[in-house]
């Protein structure tokens, strides 16, 4: 989308003016020295609190079980929680005292945003007000960084998200693609009133995740560019200073690790906050989002000012709220930040707020509604339960889906002759297909993701290296040492997500072996895996474009490519079919084994 120009220049003349004024009560000042004794110097404490990777969450609500949310370590979701935990801060800190943003990846992740942004979308003439919107408006936030799932639903939706906000969506590197200037407002500014008649200068700069170009091409490819953000925040905290900024914060939609996930498709860092805190002064804390995990105080050091910067990351889906507490004082005529620390606090110790389920309570049944839809029937069960170490029939209907999908799509084509081959992953250990009625929720709960399909041409070599690469996933297990499935996987820290089975090839997975050399019998139709041969590779959209830095895969010639989700390409299936058999297409392509002997009974 072209840059709206008027739209950037008022948004950023409100910033620069301040756009979310907060003040008044603050720490008590010092009495004054008697004689012969040094005034005090004025002080004044102030409070930032900050979510991340929201996706979507409002209630305490997983809408692919359709109950209440839990996990093993009990943590709640959704703003509602986090409402309360604000109230509370608000309450102690004192409102005007306290400001309240997001760190990016707010409307993509749950059936209740991707109804508003597909079936029911807030685009639409007349269309409903996104319940993102609605809660975090209700909330009161003062500013949110851009987050790459927000360009998921395509520039539209972002856009009218963004009008439906009443706060700025913040990107300093989103750049139009023609003029190079930020497509986005940059930066906000937010002054607090102190009891000294000095008021405090607060800028959030934010920052988004330059893997946007590679991950969400089809929407942004020609319309917005994103550079690295240290780059950019080295252009734009000098301005937040010289424009009297006396605390700056950063939030940022890119981890604290330095790393790529991505390998050389992605021609910037991934996850830089820790590197913006340290290649860039001038910056007092940083509001960490993107890598779903949970640092409650992080400290870096600044190699110019030898100055800590704070960071912190709450984790996803409102499960927490940081806290960033601000001591100040008033030093050589202006605010110097004296100290700075972070905590964060858990959603799972309060309830919701009864105004924000009560605002949206209505969506949320329409959403039950539409996911609890019957689609279909299924003969028998499936189940994720053992699908990360073992091949499961609930994994080959996604496989069998999307090899399905590509071959219809090439057909008469050039490349219609040849073999397809699917990928897929155990994206939820609890997804399930339940023998006799199959409703949406069940059919997308195998996909939580937004991925798209994409078809691609490797060879049998290529495929060789990619299997060896995902093998990785297995912690290497001696041949007659105990196997304890609850740590045979996630080697090193790899996800469930980026553990791919391949269809269409027969081999096993030797744990024994260490990783690079574990793939043995590879086999295409009862004959060993012709190193030169072609093939069609059925892919998501996140590991065709890098996502897990599978070998091979991102440079591979794209043959064609889906613009709907998988999950919906997975529910037409059901629906098409009325009846899903799991003996009409499961089958053991892969088991694992050492020294030959298979680790489980098939």
């Amino acid at each position: 989308m072209p840059l709206n120009r008027r739209t950037f220049l008022e948004r950023s003349a409100a910033a620069g003016a301040g756009v979310a004024v907060a003040g008044a009560v603050a720490v008590p000042a010092e009495a004054h020295g008697g004689h012969g004794h040094p005034r005090p110097r004025k002080r004044y404490s102030f409070t930032v609190m900050g979510t991340t990777d929201l996706h979507g969450n409002v209630f305490n609500w997983d809408y692919f079980t359709d109950k209440e949310f839990d996990d093993k370590a009990h943590n709640d979701v959704g703003l509602a929680k986090i409402s309360t935990l604000v109230d509370q801060v608000r309450k102690e800190k004192g409102r005007r005292n306290t400001l309240l943003i997001d760190a990016g990846d707010t409307i993509q992740g749950t059936q209740l945003s991707y109804y508003y942004a597909k079936v029911d979308p807030i685009t639409a003439r007349r269309g409903p007000v996104h319940p993102m919107a609605q809660a975090m408006n209700a909330i009161g936030y003062d500013a949110a960084a851009l987050g790459n799932h927000e360009f998921n639903y395509g520039i539209p939706v972002l856009r009218k998200f963004e009008e439906q906000c009443d706060f700025p969506l913040l990107g300093a590197n989103a750049l139009d693609a023609k003029t190079l200037r930020p497509a986005f407002a940059p930066y906000s500014m937010h002054r607090l009133r102190t009891p000294h008649g000095k008021d405090v200068k607060v800028a959030v700069l934010g920052l988004t995740n330059p893997g946007i170009a590679i991950w969400d091409k089809a929407n942004v490819s020609g319309r917005m560019v994103f550079p690295g953000l240290e780059e950019q925040a080295a252009k734009w905290v000098p301005k937040l200073r010289s424009m009297g900024a006396d605390v700056v914060v950063v939030s940022a939609h890119s981890g604290s690790s330095g790393t790529s996930s991505y390998g050389d498709q992605l021609p910037h860092i991934e996850n830089a906050a820790g590197l913006v805190a340290e290649q860039v002064p001038g910056i007092d804390a940083i509001l960490v989002g993107h890598a779903h995990t949970e640092i409650p105080e992080y400290r870096v050091k600044n190699k110019e000012t030898g100055k800590d910067v704070v960071l912190s990351e709450p984790l996803k889906w409102g499960q927490r709220l940081t806290l960033f507490d601000f001591d100040l004082v008033w030093e050589k005529g202006r605010w110097t930040v004296e100290k700075v620390a972070a905590q964060v606090l858990n959603s799972n110790t309060v309830a919701e707020d009864p105004e924000i389920t009560g605002l949206l309570g209505d969506e949320h049944k329409k959403v039950v509604a539409y996911v609890n839809q019957i689609i279909g029937t299924s003969t028998a069960a499936m189940t994720t339960a053992d699908a990360p170490w073992k091949d499961e029939p609930i994994i080959d209907l996604i496989n069998v889906v999307q090899a399905e999908t590509v071959k219809a799509a090439l057909a008469g084509g050039a490349h219609a002759s040849l073999p397809v081959l699917s990928q897929a992953s155990c994206f939820s250990r609890t997804a399930r297909i339940p023998a006799g009625q199959v409703s949406i929720k069940d059919a997308a709960g195998l996909y939580p993701f937004e991925n798209t399909l994409e078809a691609r041409l490797m060879t049998g070599a290529q495929l060789k290296d990619y299997l060896e690469f995902s093998a990785r996933y297995y912690v290497q297990t001696p041949a007659g040492a105990p196997v304890d499935t609850a740590k045979l996987t996630n080697a090193d820290g790899i996800p469930d997500y980026n553990y791919d089975a391949v269809s269409g090839l027969t081999y096993d997975i030797d744990i024994a072996r260490p990783a690079g050399s574990r793939i043995v019998n590879l086999s295409f139709e009862g004959k060993p895996l012709d190193p030169a041969a072609k093939f069609v590779l059925a892919v998501n959209n996140y590991r065709a474009s890098g996502g897990g830095a599978f070998p091979h895969v991102a440079g591979a010639q794209q043959l064609w490519a889906d613009s709907d989700e998988i999950r919906n390409t997975i529910i037409r299936w059901v629906q098409a079919k009325g009846t899903v058999d799991p003996s009409l297409f499961a089958s053991v392509d892969w088991k694992l084994t050492r020294d030959g002997v298979p680790v489980f009974q098939v």
